[in-house]
């Protein structure tokens, strides 16, 4: 593993295409991003058709769930890619299935961070998991990441949910994300961040996370900003992922870690 990853975050832009999920996958790895990353949901179960933020988009992300076989056919083509398939699970099924083909670690997102069930059963997966912090409320860090965290299962990721978040709205400071041994007991009331999960416009916010300290850097990625689809806006084109990864190697070129 290298000192800053780069996670090309497909999520749901392949628009339930697995065609094209195949192709970004393929282009992800050509551009040098370590990871390709998906959401595994069904989303008649998890989101509200009627919901202002998901009425307009209803139409392509009815199509977006994934199945089993889905889920399979795309570990194969990240296999085939020599790319790491990852995935976001938002049900205790998910979880079977990523089990099933051999994922090699977890993400949760910030939605999901509350649901107890669902956390404690990737957490007893053994495996690493990566969990955004972005819908985080006054409850704070939900106890059960705090002790995966202190044994160092859990890495967090600092996350605006805003699509797109505007750079106003971003708030890094010096030691936001400094090295995994300066824990909440290190830093007081702070919370300290292994990465970033990116939802702004640009390659600005990646590159400084990543001047600060990041080694994880998430971002959406699209092959068409203008496609139909509710995050291909805040996306990342091929060219852009490449430049994100280009300045990662610069980074790795000029700092010991």
């Amino acid at each position: 593993m290298r000192p800053i990853e780069i996670i090309s975050e497909i999520g749901i832009n392949h628009n339930g295409d697995m065609k094209l999920a195949s192709e970004m996958i393929k282009i992800s790895k050509a551009c040098n991003a370590d990871v390709a990353k998906f959401q595994i949901y069904d989303p008649c179960e998890i989101l509200d058709k009627n919901h202002p933020g998901i009425k307009p988009w209803w139409d392509v992300l009815k199509k977006c769930g994934l199945s089993k076989d889905n889920v399979r056919y795309l570990k194969d083509e990240c296999d085939r890619y020599e790319i790491e398939f990852l995935a976001s699970v938002f049900s205790l099924e998910a979880v079977d299935w990523a089990e099933e083909v051999g994922m090699k670690r977890y993400k949760i997102a910030s939605r999901s961070i509350y649901e107890d069930e669902l956390v404690r059963k990737v957490l007893d997966t053994g495996k690493e998991t990566i969990v955004s912090l972005g819908m985080m409320d006054a409850r704070g860090v939900p106890n059960t990441i705090q002790k995966a965290w202190a044994s160092w299962q859990v890495k967090c990721l600092y996350c605006v949910s805003k699509y797109p978040t505007p750079l106003k709205d971003l708030r890094f400071s010096n030691r936001m994300f400094e090295p995994h041994t300066y824990r909440l007991s290190e830093i007081g009331a702070g919370i300290v961040y292994e990465g970033f999960s990116d939802h702004t416009i640009g390659t600005t916010a990646a590159a400084v996370a990543m001047s600060y300290g990041a080694k994880i850097i998430e971002k959406h990625f699209t092959l068409d900003k203008n496609m139909h689809g509710s995050d291909h806006v805040c996306s990342m084109t091929p060219d852009e992922l490449t430049n994100i990864c280009r300045f990662r190697d610069d980074m790795e070129e000029m700092y010991e870690y």
